[in-house]
């Protein structure tokens, strides 16, 4: 996959694109975004049924401020939902296939791309994003060594990856069960992996993403300190 044409703005700095990446099912766009000088080490920032919305982009910054190389593909086909019911509409009409193309060859050609191509990536992921996330490091590990996930799971077996996960959880989730999360733990604890679970008191289900209900910005900034922390522990 190669990058097309791309829309670029200049804000502080720093070039931003709107990727359209070609030779991947549609849809294909997405954020890309980089630190000024040079390419940093890659993360792939895998969005929730929210879509691929102006938080999003702005946690694709504050990334890369930090000097990562970041690309969020638009899993959702440009769709925006303004209530919990039009993104669980989203979410259940998503076609799994296209998403698992796309999130495999947007981490492909992220690599390319980033500091040191023979280098494995991170992922970020939200709710649905997270699923993904944790897929994904299943299914390509040679492509992923670094994972963090906000209040979502997988129930696959975690045989064969190799990735360090960082996992956050929402108190008072009514979407995540504790029992999902527990399952999730034992799945991790059984392939050997090392994971840390963070639980976020007196918050529920989006807490860590601006711009969607039950946004909370105390407990955001603690699971962004510890995420920050633990990726730079792995890749800078």
């Amino acid at each position: 996959m190669t990058l097309g044409p791309t829309r670029q703005r200049l804000t502080g700095g720093r070039r931003r694109h709107e990727v359209r990446p070609v030779n991947t099912p549609p849809p294909g766009t997405g954020y890309f975004v980089g630190p000024t000088d040079a390419p940093g080490p890659g993360v792939l920032l895998l969005h929730s049924s929210w879509g691929l919305h102006t938080g999003v982009r702005a946690t694709c910054d504050r990334l890369a401020d930090l000097g990562y190389t970041v690309l969020a593909p638009d899993l959702s086909d440009g769709a925006l939902p303004t209530s919990a019911a039009e993104a669980h509409e989203v979410l259940m009409e998503t076609d799994v296939n296209v998403v698992a193309s796309m999130v495999q060859s947007s981490a492909g050609l992220l690599r390319r791309v980033a500091a040191d191509p023979a280098r494995p990536l991170a992922l970020v992921g939200y709710s649905s994003g997270a699923s993904w996330a944790f897929w994904l490091s299943v299914r390509q590990p040679s492509l992923v060594d670094t994972v963090v996930t906000f209040y979502g799971t997988q129930s696959i077996p975690f045989h064969g990856a190799t990735s360090s996960y960082l996992c956050h959880f929402a108190a008072d989730d009514e979407v995540v069960s504790d029992l999902e999360v527990a399952d999730l733990g034992l799945s991790l604890q059984q392939a050997g992996v090392e994971f840390t679970f963070e639980h976020h008191d007196a918050v529920g289900h989006g807490f860590a993403e601006d711009g969607v209900p039950g946004f909370n910005g105390m407990a955001e900034a603690v699971a962004w300190r510890q995420t920050t922390e633990f990726l730079a522990s792995r890749l800078l």
